[in-house]
């Protein structure tokens, strides 16, 4: 009985440690105050209003989402065809190529961020949209792969070659038995991809166009400039996509709780 209390103190802890700064941000986000006061909150939907009618941040956050959608999807389509042709491949090349593709993982991002800066300015195409979108795929891609190779290996391997077996096609045995089989892996993939994009700072500064700017690359030039007249306006923009992430997550797991469930019953 001591052991569980304990376990469940440490793991409140814990949550409270790393949601503490974010629900603080959430609750402030109700205050219309520029400068945060903990001894003088008053409660006002100003933020809120002031942000949507703000229409440099609203192009700003256009240009963040359809970056992320698009790096996300493009990165999503990469990595399980990555993650498909590791896992099929034999065991001394699949070993190698999921080593490799996880070095963007474990490699520092300014590393990387440096290095598409030195790749595209060789070839003409440096601070473009092209390495924008290809800077992100970089770094999204190896976390699709990770999301897809459990799927794979929980999978039976030898269902794709019973549907070739059975005169199936490989385009319709993959499409129709194997993707089917790891969607949930695909999905997840694909919404780590969006968070990793909205969260990004360092390859976007690096890689991004001179008159484009995405959430991250404008809150860090507004505080470095000190041009914060609509900062505090962001502080109701981050909680918004607080809860929005928090309900894409949730209805996420409780679809997925229910697909076992129904597999289960089957």
């Amino acid at each position: 009985m001591v052991k569980k209390i304990l376990s469940i103190a440490l793991c409140a802890v814990v949550l409270l440690f790393i949601y503490a700064p974010i629900l603080l941000l959430v609750v402030y986000s109700f205050d219309n105050s520029t400068v945060i006061n903990l001894n003088n909150f008053n409660f006002s939907f100003g933020l809120y209003r002031d942000l949507f009618r703000d229409e440099k941040i609203m192009e700003i956050l256009f240009n963040t989402i359809w970056l992320a959608l698009v790096a996300a999807a493009l990165s999503t389509v990469l990595g399980t065809a990555g993650a498909i042709g590791i896992f099929y491949s034999k065991r001394r090349v699949s070993k190698p190529l999921q080593a490799v593709s996880q070095i963007p993982v474990i490699n520092a991002e300014i590393v990387t961020a440096i290095s598409l800066a030195l790749l595209f300015s060789m070839v003409f195409l440096y601070r473009t949209y092209f390495s924008l979108i290809v800077g992100h795929m970089v770094l999204c891609t190896p976390f699709v792969i990770l999301s897809v190779l459990p799927k794979l290996k929980q999978m039976d391997s030898n269902t794709y070659e019973a549907a070739l077996d059975l005169g199936a096609s490989p385009t319709q045995a993959l499409f129709k038995v194997v993707i089917p089989q790891i969607f949930t892996g695909i999905l997840s993939g694909f919404m780590l991809s969006i968070t990793l994009s909205l969260d990004d700072y360092i390859v976007t500064a690096f890689t991004k166009p001179k008159t484009f700017d995405t959430i991250s690359t404008y809150v860090y030039n507004a505080v470095k400039n000190g041009t914060n007249s609509s900062t505090p306006a962001l502080r109701a923009l981050s909680a918004i996509i607080f809860i929005v992430m928090i309900a894409a997550l949730l209805i996420f797991n409780l679809r997925a709780g229910k697909r076992k469930k129904e597999e289960r019953a089957r």
